[in-house]
């Protein structure tokens, strides 16, 4: 293949490459490993003293306030341990409101006064750190000079140990922050929201006689698409180097339209690399069960099994570091971001949600005939009435400038939040909206393949619908509409407490009804249950999400349908919202209205970096390979005409009139750019109303120089070359 000089040398590159790895995968295996860099609850078992770790035991298992007694034989246990792993260095790892994770790094070893060091880690060290709060986001809670923030420990997430091939380094989840007590961080509230979930759901339980104060948690898996491009190519592109996505490229000749990459063969290079991602995960004790090809070439997806919410959450973050850390030692780079490519598939992360506890279960398992599980009923209907009275809360916490690029589009769920339901719950809600009780639920019967030597197959009761942002699919629901950048904190803190207020509003119904007479609890649910659906059925659709037709019967519904960030992201600070995540004790005004700030500032800042990089490429790198195109043909014209011949003036006048369109585009766009508005949710609105058409009307333009360019000229690597060459 012939091209730019860049991008001839990256293929060579690629084509030279091999992978080589130190790994016995027949000498140790994933069912050994799991766990092994993480203090545990069967490792505290082993380490601590009795009383110690019942104490632990209990603020893990029921969410009881830590005893401090305990602090300092906790930290001596994980010091040794840690010690014992290799570690030389401890970590407060937090999550602050870029998004990213954040750790600062201090030794075990102190000297003494022999001159000698010796390893010390006490149980105030491990409780609380002192990072500086004024180098993270904080939305004007506090001013630039007001330096002091806190890390706290957060017991219900085990310590682990990261590794490095020159050392290793423990790792303590903690919360994180302000001195004057508000949350700067993604982990405070949901360990608040659980908290709020927790106390309503027991309310609920008790009615229907479960006495076992067994705390209920939410619980999360959630699914991971994300694209692997071979580095040469990423350093060749700076769009992909510093924004993430391709802000110019025009469709490769093949797409994805043979539907051939999803769950197709994983190649071998690609597959090598999820093997040691999932390793590595292991040794953390993430449990990642599926991997796949998803459905744009160079996409893929790494799910892990269902972990409580904060758990779940931590794990994530872990999951996006070790994507990308493994990538680039199989010379690859993994991009995460919602739209990195044009034209194909953009990636996602499905949350999967529910809620239970040890004495119950899952709370959101309908059994075999939901008709008649009474419990699941009203847990499911708080859900529906949760989404439909906060749609614009749920819609908000997945709004970003990548995600932008998804929504809506015929790929992911309409930015219209609404619920699929399936045919057999739906049946069971309108028999109860309809008859005042329901008595039977479809059944799912068995699927007759018509090959003799195949057995039957179970068949479910309801399909699935990909186009639905909030589906049920059995026994959770996947909130669909997740950016694949995202931390799924946001999403998890608002369904926790939507759901919490929602089963407070049934709880307090049913218990006002019955008085705390169980005879009377079954007319009082059915009652409570068709109300709900009388005020908040509309929510439930369970057609195709990406119709015309839909859009149009949502709004007669009154469904919110906010297609963009500066849409969605001031919904966070309206009044009803405000007033929930206080009233649970989630999140204060203060605290809602400081991240709003600093999402709109994100996301600003992220189109305005997009918009420099688009004018920078514009300018130096494809005007240049244009006006070399358009000098060749001019040269070529003119040696012909000398001749007597005639020349190709029609594709000499189409190059000319590109590069004329690319320079008022790029002057256009830098006119955007140069615009001042006053305030944070004025500029956001700029942005999406003329920065971001600016920037598709330059692209639309370079795109097309792309197609008429000879291929020497041209410097940047193709789509063709980076989803297809691997």
């Amino acid at each position: 293949m012939s091209g730019n000089k860049v991008r001839v040398e990256a293929i060579q590159a690629i084509n030279n490459y091999t992978f080589e790895t130190s790994i016995d995968f027949k000498t140790s295996s994933s069912i050994e490993m799991f766990g092994d860099n993480v203090f545990s609850v069967t490792v505290m078992k082993k380490r601590l003293p009795k009383d110690i770790f019942k104490k632990i035991s209990k603020t893990m298992e029921d969410g009881s306030r830590l005893d401090p007694s305990v602090a300092d034989v906790v930290a001596s246990a994980m010091k040794d341990w840690a010690l014992d792993k290799g570690a030389t260095h401890y970590a407060h790892v937090f999550f602050p409101l870029t998004g990213l994770t954040a750790e600062k790094h201090d030794s075990f070893l102190m000297p003494d006064l022999a001159g000698n060091a010796i390893a010390e880690f006490s149980g105030s060290t491990l409780i609380q750190g002192e990072p500086d709060a004024s180098s993270f986001p904080n939305g004007g809670l506090r001013e630039t000079f007001e330096a002091r923030g806190y890390t706290a420990w957060d017991v219900t997430s085990p310590a682990y140990i990261m590794e490095n091939p020159n050392g290793a380094t423990l790792c303590i989840p903690t919360a994180f922050v302000s001195w004057t007590g508000e949350a700067l961080d993604k982990k405070t509230p949901i360990l608040r929201s659980m908290q709020a979930l927790n106390t309503q759901a027991q309310r609920i339980l008790k009615l229907f006689g479960d006495d076992s104060e067994k705390m209920v948690n939410s619980t999360c898996g959630a699914e991971q698409e994300y694209f692997l491009i071979d580095r040469n190519f990423v350093t060749a592109r700076p769009d992909l180097m510093t924004t993430g996505r391709t802000l110019f490229g025009a469709p490769s000749p093949k797409g994805q339209e043979f539907d051939d990459h999803y769950f197709g063969a994983i190649p071998d290079r690609v597959l090598a690399y999820m093997f040691e991602v999932e390793r590595e995960l292991c040794k953390l004790g993430i449990p990642v069960k599926t991997r796949h090809n998803e459905v744009a070439p160079s996409q893929f997806e790494i799910a892990p099994v269902f972990e409580t919410a904060n758990l779940a959450t931590d794990h994530q973050q872990l999951v996006m570091v070790t994507l990308r850390k493994v990538a680039r030692k199989y010379g690859m780079a993994c991009l995460l971001h919602e739209k990195p490519f044009a034209g194909v598939n953009g990636s996602g992360k499905h949350v999967n949600y529910s809620f239970g506890n040890a004495s119950q279960g899952n709370l959101l398992d309908p059994g075999d005939t939901p008709h008649e599980n009474a419990q699941f009923l009203v847990f499911c209907a708080a859900v529906i009435r949760g989404v439909h009275k906060y749609a614009k809360l749920l819609r908000s916490v997945v709004a970003t400038a990548g995600n932008d690029h998804r929504l809506g589009a015929n790929e992911a769920p309409p930015a219209i939040i609404s619920i699929f339901l399936g045919d057999q719950l739906s049946d069971v809600f309108q028999q109860i909206a309809s008859n005042g009780g329901a008595t039977s639920s479809k059944a799912g019967g068995f699927l007759n393949i018509g090959v003799d030597s195949l057995p039957d197959l179970p068949k479910d009761a309801g399909d699935r619908n990909r186009t639905s942002p909030f589906a049920f699919t059995g026994n959770r629901f996947e909130f669909r509409a997740v950016g694949s950048a995202q931390s799924v904190s946001g999403p998890l803190v608002a369904m926790n407490t939507i759901f919490a207020e929602s089963i407070d509003h049934i709880a307090t119904e049913l218990e006002t009804r019955t008085g705390g007479d169980g005879a009377k609890l079954h007319d009082a649910v059915q009652e409570v249950i068709r109300e709900i659906m009388a005020e908040h059925g509309e929510v439930v659709f369970n057609g195709d999400g990406y119709t015309e037709e839909w859009q149009k019967d949502a709004e007669k519904r009154g469904l919110p349908n906010m297609k963009t960030t500066p849409d969605s992201l001031p919904c966070m600070v309206d009044e009803d919202i405000v007033d929930l995540l206080s009233r649970y004790n989630v999140l204060s005004k203060e605290e809602l209205e400081s991240r709003m700030e600093i999402y709109l500032e994100q996301y600003n800042m992220k189109v305005a970096v997009e918009a420099k990089t688009a004018v920078e490429m514009a300018d130096t790198i494809i005007y240049p390979a244009a006006i070399k195109h358009q000098t060749l043909l001019a040269e070529n014209c003119l040696k012909l005409r000398e001749l007597g011949l005639p020349c190709d003036d029609e594709s000499l006048d189409k190059i000319t009139t590109l590069s004329r369109k690319l320079r008022e585009a790029s002057a256009s766009l830098k006119g955007a750019l140069a615009h001042e508005a006053d305030g944070s949710i004025a500029e956001a609105k700029h942005c999406c109303e003329a920065v971001l058409p600016a920037m598709v009307t330059l692209r639309e333009v370079a795109d097309s120089i792309e197609e008429l360019v000879a291929d020497e000229f041209w410097p940047l690597p193709t789509y063709q070359e980076m989803l297809f060459i691997k």
